[in-house]
């Protein structure tokens, strides 16, 4: 699923901003979500759509977070920690700890994704795919 990256090494991945990570995670979180439910059944778009909400929220990553957060190495969890705690801007209808739980996943995603771990994010999403 993550074949067409050019990895950047771990330390160089490290020193984009964390809300750099977390824009090119927010990418890479949703075109998964898409592609699980584009394969898993021939929707309409709108279908589909009403679908990928259930995943893309704040509150459904807030989840997801949760999730996953038991099997994170000490060095994940830094990641994350950076993006929760930067001055990310809550959607005036979010849940600020959500949200900011949001970012802080959207930066390891990306983070993971930059530095060429994709085994580890596969393992990531076969998680959030088991438990829909």
């Amino acid at each position: 699923m993550f074949t067409n990256i050019t990895p950047t090494d771990k330390h160089s991945a490290a020193q984009y901003s964390p809300l750099a990570l977390a824009y090119l995670g927010d990418s890479v979180y949703e075109l998964n979500i898409r592609e699980h439910l584009l394969l898993k059944a021939n929707k309409s778009n709108g279908k589909l759509h009403t679908e990928a909400l259930k995943y893309v929220s704040a509150s459904a990553q807030a989840k997801f977070f949760e999730q996953i957060s038991p099997i994170l190495t000490e060095e994940e969890l830094a990641v994350f920690k950076r993006g929760r705690n930067s001055n990310a801007s809550p959607h005036k209808n979010s849940d600020v700890g959500e949200y900011k739980t949001a970012t802080g996943l959207e930066t390891l995603i990306g983070y993971l994704y930059l530095s060429g771990q994709s085994d580890r994010l596969e393992e990531f999403f076969k998680i959030i795919f088991a438990e829909k």
